[in-house]
């Protein structure tokens, strides 16, 4: 079994031998095995059932988008002002400072015009997250018994096949073998009427005959 992975690569994923509703747990688990000296190249993590939950955190406006602007043009600012002093590196202070400004102006500027182009759309802000349903923990093959014996309970147990035995009152079917030592079934027997009942219909209607 093999997962597709980000630029061209593929895992190979063993056989499950946890499941975990949390990441967390999962992680707990694989530390346990690398530390009972399974490799972790053996071992992989699968969340199953994907999906992306997004998280509002709350309502976007003009000043909220001038706030945004201003954080990201401070890097901006720092970014222009390190490449002044390292063209001018005798430049005074102010020139420096000044860089930042313009900087922030410029970060400002720039979300104010992506908002109010966006603002109909998406009038708020949030957080994207890929959660999954559950976690499964993966070994290859040479160490799912090295696995199966660190983590104990959490490994889910391997699936039964239930056993049909055939009934007895059914006939025999073919290809399905029947125990002779069985006693079969018994048959229904038809309710029988009063004693000396049939014996004196049988009478009379021989009287009848010579008759």
């Amino acid at each position: 079994m093999s997962m597709m992975a980000g630029m061209g690569r593929t895992f190979e994923v063993g056989e499950t031998v946890a499941s975990f509703k949390e990441y967390e747990a999962a992680q707990k688990a694989v530390s346990r095995l690398i530390a009972s000296e399974v490799p972790a190249a053996d071992i992989a993590i699968v969340g199953t059932a994907l999906r992306s939950i997004e998280k509002v955190t709350g309502r976007l406006g003009y000043a909220q988008a001038a706030w945004s602007g201003a954080v990201n043009g401070v890097l901006l600012g720092l970014l222009f002002a390190a490449m002044v002093v390292i063209w001018s590196p005798g430049i005074p202070m102010q020139v420096f400072v000044g860089m930042m400004f313009v900087g922030i102006a410029i970060g400002m500027l720039v979300r104010l015009i992506s908002y109010a182009l966006l603002r109909r759309r998406r009038d708020f802000a949030s957080v994207m997250q890929v959660a999954a349903d559950h976690y499964e923990v993966t070994v290859l093959p040479r160490s799912v018994g090295t696995a199966r014996r660190v983590l104990g309970p959490s490994a889910p147990p391997r699936p039964v096949t239930p056993s049909s035995s055939p009934s007895l009152s059914e006939p025999p079917r073919y290809g399905v073998r029947i125990d002779p030592a069985t006693p079969p079934a018994p048959e229904a027997e038809a309710p029988e009427g009063p004693e000396g009942a049939a014996p004196e219909d049988e009478g009379r209607g021989d009287d009848r005959g010579r008759a």
